[in-house]
């Protein structure tokens, strides 16, 4: 018979040799601490953890891919010297594009709710988030030419940009009180006017500065009406021999164009242009929105000047 052998002794703690690979993270998880994030390359956002999410209450993290309900913000730009709080991302972009969210109320009832809009560069980011600011009376008895206040909010919350529209007439039948639109950035301090021009045949816009002063033109077609295809505004210059910009209103076929009044715009315009005067333009073109895409209570909307 053979002598008994001594039983096996296990391995000290932490003892890391082959058949005892230690601990290991529970699966599903990212095999290290969720931090900041790495630093990327210069100008790119951090990279977070894919599965990391903030905790209650807390704002999503900038660029973080997988935030509940929010899409992919762009990066917060540096402050800029003269540039008022929040416009530094109008300084980076030539291209700005616009998108109306669809309210199921309204396309259910045709009740008339206030509008709201997410506003991306080129690359889908978000940029800022807009509301209007209006009660139950005016949004259903002034239809599209009511008056509203509309609010802009960066990526924090804050509002940067507000657009002030008071009731004015709707048509260019009544040239002494036509439509106007006051741009302040931020919110109590005016940036910008944009002005509605009389002219018989072409919707035509004033862009001014803040002491009211023309520094561009918007110039539309005659027949603001299409199918199939986007509708341009041209951004000229005063004397309108030059065109430097554009604001399109884009065809999003025939089901959405039918049964509801959400509108996706795109709006082109120098990189160097002063981010006061973008701003007027973005506010130019929510008026455009308002005057001839916004649908009545007869489902009906403009196709020009009158």
């Amino acid at each position: 018979m053979e002598p008994n052998k001594p039983a096996p002794v296990p391995p000290p703690q932490g003892y890391m040799g082959p058949g005892y690979p230690g601990p290991q993270p529970s699966y599903g998880y990212p095999q290290y601490a969720p931090g900041p994030g790495f630093q990327g390359a210069p100008g790119q956002p951090p990279y977070n953890f894919q599965g990391y999410q903030p905790s209650y209450g807390v704002p999503p993290l900038q660029g973080q891919p997988n935030a509940p309900g929010v899409g992919i913000w762009m990066p917060a730009p540096p402050p800029i010297p003269n540039c008022p709080p929040g416009l530094e991302y109008l300084s980076q972009i030539d291209q700005i594009l616009i998108h109306q969210q669809i309210e199921l109320l309204e396309v259910i009832t045709g009740f008339e709710t206030s509008n709201k809009y997410e506003i991306k560069n080129a690359l889908g980011q978000r940029v800022y988030f807009a509301a209007e600011e209006n009660d139950c009376c005016t949004l259903n008895c002034c239809g599209p030419s009511r008056p509203f206040t509309l609010k802009i909010f960066d990526n924090l919350g804050q509002p940067v940009i507000e657009l002030i529209r008071p009731l004015r007439c709707s048509s260019c039948c009544c040239p002494c009180c036509l439509q106007e639109l006051e741009v302040h950035a931020p919110p109590g301090k005016p940036v910008g006017y944009i002005k509605q021009l009389w002219d018989p045949c072409l919707p035509k816009f004033s862009v001014q500065n803040e002491a009211r002063e023309d520094v561009l033109k918007v110039v539309g077609p005659c027949v603001v009406c299409s199918c199939c295809e986007d509708i341009n505004f041209e951004v000229k210059s005063t004397d309108e021999e030059s065109t430097v910009g554009r604001i399109s209103k884009q065809w999003t076929g025939f089901v959405r164009e039918a049964f509801t009044d959400a509108d996706n715009f795109g709006i082109q315009f120098p990189l160097d242009l002063d981010v006061k005067i973008k701003a007027v333009l973005l506010g130019a073109c929510f008026l455009i929105d308002f005057m001839f895409f916004e649908h009545g209570h007869n489902r009906q909307q403009r196709v020009g000047v009158w």
